[in-house]
């Protein structure tokens, strides 16, 4: 048997397909993720309940599952296949009842729960639970084989119809079961048409046929399989004919599909034969079809750092407007402008900014001789003005964000799933910006008191006072570099002025190019901590989506080893023929 009988290489490699299937998600509402979704979940599901451990255990009996449409007689089929009431047809449609699976009391071992479709409960009673298995031991069935009856394919209920799905995605054989009444549905042929895909081993029984159309349906249904690539599947008619008071088929309607099943149990060379076939179809089309699920991927991927990038353009966007209206002289305008020319006692001090800087600086001086109360009142100003343009800018970048996603419908779905509004400034944004303004105060009075430790004792330092510097090097950084001349016009200008030579009158030319340096720097780092915490509400909402974009490339690895080692196994096998 191939690479199949020596499994342990190729278990790994379909347990690491699964793992990647698993790890495959597919949340955004994307063109065609339905299906991809549809087709993980199917493929994930058949790896565990019937490839996995069918290579496992090759030796185990032949597993042949009866499928069909609602009222195509597969309970009665079975029962008369057995001789017996194993399974209740269901006069009430849709009946939900368990799977019954019917096989020889020496193969019992072989139907636990770790084996065959592990996530069903084994039961000995009939149950309605649609979670579980009954297990039926009988002489009559051959050793070697089971039967499985499953529920109908196109059952109201949904439960239902995966389940049949579900049991047949799990068969060695898919004896199907259709009636002259519904052979040219369209449900069976989509089940038949994946049977001829993955060259899973197909027999067709047509149920319930009045004699008088035996040939007309029996050779259209034949056509009909011939065009879908079923043409080798054997095709058993069973006569519409009154049952036995058991509610049972007479024997003879039945004989020619329980003889073949029997020939089938006895014929151990048939019956790997037929493993082999469903089990490399089943891999095959595994196989295939994980590189459709790794393209869902790598669109979902793109998707969303298509999302994340125009999150990040809107808050990169307004962060860059932010820091150059700290840096613009935007701030030294309003309260913040008035509170700074009450301290500086500006209309005396501007009509001397022509004058000597010698003169200017002993007339700053004389001016802020007992002014702290002032000092504090700029100080004040400057925060609610920094605390506003933070706001501002949140709000404008939040709004543009929500834009952004709002044009495309998977941002749409994101939005409308999330418990905030996120087209607005977080709730505790104007609590964090109070405290990171406040903080940034306290670090550029530090900065002062740092640079000023040689000095304090100077009659300009006593002048001053730590928070008279303080607030003229805020208003220096407001208006960019301590580079500002004379020359410059505008009220904005000449305030920073005045804070520029007040502080070279005390610290140097050099000392104050570094102050207001590293006060500009501490204020962006906690400025961008401050906007990256608002964006990241737009980020983590991405995340928590789960999307990989090494997700794609582990399933298609995953399935390119699982084909090498099918491939290896072929190239042996037919070097062994020879």
């Amino acid at each position: 048997m191939t690479v199949y009988a020596e499994g342990s290489q190729m278990v790994t490699a379909l347990v690491r397909l699964r793992a990647a299937l698993q790890g495959a998600a597919l949340p955004l509402g994307l063109p065609g993720a339905d299906e991809q979704r549809a087709a993980r979940d199917e493929m994930v599901d058949q790896l565990e309940d019937y490839v996995i451990p069918r290579i496992v255990t090759l030796e185990a009996p032949l597993l042949a599952v009866v499928g069909g449409s609602t009222g195509a007689g597969k309970s009665t089929l079975v029962n008369s296949l057995v001789g017996a009431v194993v399974t209740e047809s269901g006069v009430l449609r849709p009946t939900t009842r368990s799977p019954v699976l019917v096989h020889n009391p020496a193969d019992a071992d072989w139907f636990g729960a770790e084996r065959l479709l592990p996530d069903l409960e084994r039961v000995s009673q009939p149950t309605h639970d649609p979670h579980s298995i009954q297990l039926v031991p009988m002489d009559v069935v051959p050793q070697g084989l089971a039967i499985l009856d499953a529920p109908d394919i196109d059952s109201v209920e949904e439960s239902n119809r995966h389940l049949a799905a579900q049991l047949l995605a799990a068969a060695d054989l898919w004896l199907f079961v259709t009636s002259a009444a519904r052979y040219a549905d369209q449900v069976p042929w989509g089940f038949l048409r994946q049977a001829a895909e993955r060259s899973a081993a197909v027999a067709i029984v047509l149920d319930r046929t009045p004699s008088d159309a035996v040939e007309t349906v029996a050779s259209h249904l034949a056509r009909m399989l011939a065009a879908r690539g079923l043409k080798d599947s054997p095709l058993f008619v069973v006569n519409e004919v009154a049952l036995g008071d058991d509610g049972l088929l007479a024997p003879r309607e039945v004989a020619e599909i329980r003889r073949w099943l029997t020939d089938l149990g006895g014929d151990a060379e048939a019956r790997a034969a037929m493993v082999e076939q469903t089990l490399e179809g089943a891999v095959r089309s595994l196989t295939r079809r994980a590189h459709t699920v790794a393209d869902g991927c790598v669109e979902q991927s793109q998707a969303a750092e298509r999302l994340r990038a125009s999150a990040d353009a809107a808050y990169d966007d307004e962060l860059r407007r932010l820091l150059e209206a700290t840096a613009d002289g935007t701030l030294l305008r309003g309260e913040v402008l008035v509170r700074w020319q009450e301290f500086v006692g500006t209309g005396e001090l501007l009509r001397s900014l022509e004058a000597k800087v010698g003169r200017l600086r002993d007339r700053v001086v004389n001016a802020l001789k007992g002014k702290p109360q002032q000092a504090e009142r700029v100080s004040v100003a400057v925060e609610s003005s920094l605390e506003t343009l933070i706001l501002e800018h949140a709000e404008a970048a939040a709004e543009r964000a929500e834009a952004s996603w709002e044009s495309v419908a998977q941002g749409q779905e994101l939005l409308s799933d999330v418990g905030e509004d996120l087209g607005r400034a977080s709730r505790g944004l104007r609590r964090n910006a109070e405290r990171a303004v406040r903080d940034w105060q306290q670090d550029v009075l530090q900065l002062v008191r740092n640079e000023g430790a040689d000095k304090r004792s100077t009659a300009r330092f006593l002048a001053y006072g730590v928070n008279g510097l303080g607030v003229s090097l805020m208003v220096v950084v407001f208006a960019g570099t301590a580079g500002l001349t004379g020359a410059e016009v505008g009220i904005a200008a000449g305030s920073a002025l005045l804070g520029q030579k007040l502080l070279e009158a005390v610290f140097g030319d050099q000392a104050l190019r570094s102050l207001a340096e590293q006060a500009r720097r501490k204020l962006e780092v906690r400025i961008r901590a401050l906007i990256d915490e608002e964006r990241h509400r737009y980020l983590d909402l991405l995340a928590s989506l789960g999307i990989d974009p090494e997700a794609a490339d582990r399933v298609r690895n995953a399935a390119r080893a699982v084909d090498d080692l099918r491939y290896a196994g072929v190239e042996r096998s037919g070097s062994h023929s020879h």
